[in-house]
């Protein structure tokens, strides 16, 4: 579990307003602030400065692992270790091949993008952190943690107020 540390946290109840002042928190030199909101807000990782994920190309590097396991398994087992005449059929028949070949894709696909998503999350996180309830249903915050580059308490809080926040709150050690 990662360890807990405190920062600042601006509350605002416009998703746009938040939007607008994530981006104004990242052009003040903050590189590991967040934002938090209780439903995707269109803008916000361009504003927040989130690069685009790995786990597309992960779940397709293991979907393609999945058909070759898929294509060497049956291979393996219909051709080289118990081969079968079966009614004149190929030992080594596509056709028969693809439903197996197509789970195996799935199945890998699958399981390696919910596994990156766990390690890249650092899930799963244990008493996590409660800035306020209501980040839930109704409010937007941004949080700068006190490992940022450039942190002072007081200038984050001028900062977030001269943004618009209707509440700063101030986390030791949350």
């Amino acid at each position: 579990m990662g360890q807990r540390k405190g920062g600042i946290a601006g509350l605002w109840y416009d998703d746009h307003e938040c939007v607008v002042a994530a981006t104004k928190v990242r052009e003040a030199g903050f590189k590991k602030f967040d934002a938090i909101t209780p439903f995707p807000v269109h803008g916000m990782e361009e504003a927040v400065g989130i690069k685009r994920s790995p786990i597309p190309y992960i779940a397709f590097g293991a979907g393609v692992t999945g058909l070759l396991a898929g294509v060497g398994l049956q291979y393996w087992t219909s051709a080289v270790s118990f081969p079968l005449n079966v009614g004149g059929k190929p030992f080594f028949s596509g056709p028969a091949f693809i439903p197996v070949m197509f789970e195996l894709t799935i199945l890998f696909a699958a399981l390696s993008s919910v596994g990156a998503l766990f390690a890249m999350c650092r899930l799963p996180k244990i008493d996590p952190p409660v800035i306020d309830p209501d980040l839930t249903s109704h409010k937007f915050a941004i949080f700068i943690p006190e490992d940022d580059v450039g942190y002072n308490a007081d200038r984050c809080e001028q900062l977030l107020k001269s943004l618009g926040a209707k509440e700063i709150k101030r986390l030791s050690d949350y």
